[in-house]
């Protein structure tokens, strides 16, 4: 194993594509990190709003690649000089010292890949449903996908799948433990703001990423179903947390069970798509 440095340059990849609304304060808490070697990069799948001028603005590279998410992140690694890489969606913001506090859990523990726990921000009530559903989440590391990872892990593993959009964070996540690498969870709490959920928008974002679970599936065989049962689990375990919130637990388990009904969807478009 490398050996670790507590001054590391960590390199902070943020793929996105109209994403005005919520980039701004995503780079600028990059920005604000406590931790002092950072770079900014930036990876714009073609935006038409204002994501790219603002991310000129706050980053130390900004670049255009695509068509999908995975595609846009292994440009990020392929240009990132950091001993680590931390991907950060261009929704998200960090609090100050996440970078700083990341890198002391991988010190202390010998992790290779640290998964910093979220909560969803935002109005309305399905937003709200998502956040009740993420608190049942907080504290199961079978639940987070690392973040920042030892860039030789991710060079030397190939990067993110291809053929994958959505499930490529767990893929990432299996294939480190399957080899071996270590992963820990983070004690800082990340912001993921999602505006204004609404059914149709969850919807149809579920369908797109149920597209790529044959893909996942084939790659990783049972891997949906546990992910499904340590859900559920989930739940279990945080029981008196939902009973403490009715309204907003039925809108989430009802939600859950829609989100279920496009990810098969999606899943059958995907097997179709890829028969020859």
């Amino acid at each position: 194993m490398a050996q670790f440095h507590d001054d590391a340059l960590v390199s902070v990849v943020v793929p996105t594509r109209n994403n005005e609304r919520t980039i701004e304060a995503c780079l600028t808490s990059v920005r604000r990190q406590t931790h002092p070697a950072v770079e900014l990069i930036v990876v714009d799948n073609s935006s038409e709003d204002s994501t790219w001028s603002v991310a000129q603005r706050l980053a130390d590279q900004v670049v255009l690649a695509g068509p999908e998410r995975s595609a846009q992140r292994n440009k990020g690694i392929e240009l990132a000089r950091g001993e680590w890489v931390l991907w950060l969606d261009s929704d998200m913001v960090l609090p100050p010292e996440t970078i700083a506090q990341a890198l002391s859990t991988a010190k202390s523990t010998g992790a290779l890949g640290i998964a910093l726990p979220e909560r969803t921000v935002g109005s309305g009530f399905w937003t709200s449903c998502r956040a009740l559903e993420r608190q049942c989440y907080l504290d199961d590391p079978l639940l987070h996908n690392p973040r920042l990872i030892r860039r030789e892990i991710l060079v030397g593993d190939g990067g993110f799948a291809l053929s994958m959009s959505g499930p490529e964070d767990a893929d990432l996540r299996l294939r480190m433990r399957a080899a071996g690498a270590p992963i820990e969870l983070g004690s800082v709490l990340v912001d993921h703001d999602e505006g204004r959920l609404t059914v149709r928008s969850v919807m149809e974002k579920r369908y797109y990423y149920g597209r790529s679970l044959p893909a996942f599936a084939d790659r990783h065989d049972g891997a949906v179903a546990q992910q499904g049962r340590a859900v559920i689990r989930s739940y279990v375990r945080n029981r008196r947390l939902l009973a403490r919130h009715p309204i907003t637990a039925v809108g989430m388990l009802g939600l859950r069970g829609m989100e279920a009904v496009a990810y098969v969807l999606g899943s059958r478009r995907g097997r179709r798509d890829a028969a020859p």
